[in-house]
Parts: C-alpha cells; structure tokens; sequence
C-alpha cells in the first residue's frame, strides 16, 4: 500500500514507487522567462520542460503514441521534480510549483460506479440533506435491498428484475437506475483550465455543512475516445446540497477549487496501461487540522460496477464529440461515514483538513481544504492560455 507519513508528505511518497519506469507528464507554473503554465517530462528525477512539443496538454495527449514522442524529449531542466512538489506544499506556493496536468480538456465524472457509493447516494436523496438521518437510513436499506449489489451487473436481466421488485416496494430511485441501470451516470464536474492540482486548497460551497472527499482514478482520453494515461482525482462531493435535489448537482459539484487532479498524467506505456488502472487500490487519508481527526480508507477498483473502458464509450462517441479530449473521474466506492463531530453524525470536512489520495502506479494527491469563496477565484481561463501562448 502506498503510505505516507503521519507527520506530512515527504516529496518521494508522493511520486510512483516505480519512478524510474513511469513516463510522468505534467503542467507547472512558472515565473521565467515570462509568468505562466509549462509542460514537463520527468525523466531521472528532473522535470524537462518540453512546452514545444505542445503546446497544451491536450494537444500532447492528442499524438498516435505520446509515450514514444516523449521518451526521448528534451528540454530545459525546471529542477528536480522533487523541488515542484516542495513548492507546491509551501503556503504560499512558489515557482515552480504544479498545477492540475489537464488543461483545455473537458472534465467529466461518473457517479454511482460502486455499489457502496450507490447506497450512500440513495442515502443522500432519502435523507434530504439531514446527515443525523443517515445511519438508520443505511440500516433500512440493506434491509430492503438484502444481496450483495455489488455482484449484479448493471443492465442485466438480474438488475432488471431487482428494479422491478425495489418498484413494488417502493424501493426505488434514481440513483439505484444509474447504479444497475443500462446508462450509467456522467456529469460536468469542471470547466477547462478550472481544476486544482496538488497542492492547492480544495473548495467547499459555502453553503454546505455535510460534505465529503472522493478519491478517484481519472483518465485522459483523447478526441477518438483513447485513453493515453492515467491520474488521481479529488471530486469533492456536498452530500447536503444534492441530497436536497438531484438537480442540484450542479451546485454541489461544480464550484471553485472543487476539482483537484493530479500530481501528473502516467503515460500508458509498456510498463503501465489499462489493466493496471482495473488492479489499483486507491487510498484515502484525512487528517483534521484543528480536532486531530484521522481516517483512512481504500477503494478497489476491482469492486467496480461498470468497465472504465464502458464508461469512455459511454462519455465520448458518435453521440458526443470532444475535440480537445476529456479527463473523466471514474467514481468511488469509499464515501466516509466515521463519526466525527457526534454519534451518528457521520463525516463531514472540518476546514484545514489535509487530503491525501494515492495508489503506487500514480503517487499521490494532496490538498488543504476550504471554503471555494475564500480560497484564490479561477481567474486563468481560455482567453488568457491563448494570449500567453501567442506571446510564446
């Protein structure tokens, strides 16, 4: 498992155990030779910065075999790719430090992949919003549900029949259809250039009270619908704000500070590729800043209900075209219900908790939590990567 230390990442726990096999990519801010965004290659422990090759993400991405064109790269040194992460963790930041790896690419996410995060998520609708609801929520629906949700596959004869009996009893929802229904659920989750990379606070509504991290595996895909890497996602998720209504989804997904990816894209490659994103285990650790809470917990991807490969068929194709690509989250089964602020109040975000999410393949993600209205507004957008690149 990967782990990190209790008193604080150290740089090297947060880059792939196997450094010297993976093809990283990245984005770093930088303030020479002229302020703005760069991309780099990791290669024997430097950051390379290879924007000429470019000149976004997207357009890397978008290469037949970005892995083979950027084996051999060079370019100048940005320093050790140890120092990005340093600079990254420091308060305030300093150049150069990481940014999210993505950039012009649409950000989606798919919701309800697990069977325990669909459980939860029904639990959200019925509670409307009240955590103090939750936990006998929870009880009355393994009641109701009984089985192992996890074994039915969505779509399927069985899960057909499950809605058609959870329908009898009133049992049903909209969740449960895009849990073992045939459509599975995607979302906006950001807007180009609008996702935080490690390091940087994590935003919660201001409006919310009963909220949650979710650790996530996020591919890269490119406009035909090919996955070329992989990375790690934060899809911070306000139980409160869609729990009142599904269609507010907007609202509680989509805010400022709300999307954090990162620390890099791992190329896929001899060494890493698809079946090794379906193998990984993906942990999750808060530590509260002000009450000494911790939590730890692990998601399978294994456990997943839908095939990551079916959820990129099902984002992007003849129905929808993405042009500059796509960054999809793949969703979580680990949604936190320890107690933290009373009995059966469940978890919720206390601000200044410490976000680490990691799996060995891709290193680790971490970010301080805050409120989207306090943490730095978006301000970098299209207009100003286009004016910066022009200037190039």
């Amino acid at each position: 498992m990967h782990s990190l230390s209790p008193s604080g990442p150290q740089p090297r726990d947060c880059l792939p155990e196997d450094l010297e096999r993976a093809l990283l990519v990245g984005r770093a801010w930088c303030e020479s030779p002229r302020p703005g965004p760069v991309l780099f290659v990791v290669r024997d422990g430097q950051a390379l910065d290879i924007t000429h090759l470019g000149p976004t993400m997207a357009d890397l991405l978008e290469r037949d075999d970005p892995a083979a064109a950027l084996r051999d790269a060079q370019g100048p040194s940005l320093g050790p790719v140890e120092s990005l992460i340093e600079n990254a963790l420091a308060e305030p930041q300093r150049a150069p430090h990481l940014l999210a790896p993505c950039d012009v690419q649409a950000v989606k996410a798919c919701g309800v992949t697990f069977a325990v995060s669909l459980l939860e998520r029904v639990i959200e609708e019925q509670a409307g919003g009240d955590p103090g609801r939750a936990a006998t929520l929870r009880e009355e629906l393994q009641t109701l549900i009984g089985g192992d949700l996890s074994r039915i596959a969505p779509g399927s004869a069985e899960a057909m029949a499950l809605k058609r009996e959870l329908q009898a009893r009133g049992g049903w929802s909209q969740y449960m259809e895009v849990g073992i229904g045939p459509d599975a659920e995607v979302f906006t989750k950001a807007q180009p250039l609008s996702s935080v990379g490690f390091g940087a606070g994590v935003g919660l509504h201001p409006a919310s009270q009963w909220n949650n991290p979710e650790p996530e595996i996020v591919l890269a895909v490119d406009s035909h619908g090919r996955v070329k890497g992989a990375t790690l996602g934060n899809d911070v998720n306000l139980r409160d704000i869609e729990g009142r209504s599904a269609l507010l989804l907007g609202k509680a997904k989509d805010n400022n500070a709300s999307s954090a990816i990162g620390p890099f894209i791992r190329l896929f490659d001899d060494a890493f590729g698809i079946d090794d994103v379906r193998r990984a285990h993906v942990t999750l650790r808060i530590e509260g800043e002000d009450d000494g809470f911790l939590l730890q917990g692990e998601s399978d991807m294994a456990e997943i209900s839908r095939d990551p490969l079916d959820l990129v068929r099902q984002t992007l194709g003849g129905h929808h075209q993405y042009p500059d690509g796509v960054m999809l989250y793949l969703g979580t089964m680990f949604s936190p219900i320890q107690d933290r602020d009373g009995e059966g109040q469940g978890f919720t975000h206390h601000l200044g908790d410490r976000v680490t999410i990691a799996t060995p393949s891709l290193g680790a993600l971490v970010n301080r939590v805050g409120r989207s209205n306090e943490l730095p507004p978006w301000t970098y957008g299209i207009r100003t990567l286009m004016r910066d690149l022009a200037d190039r």
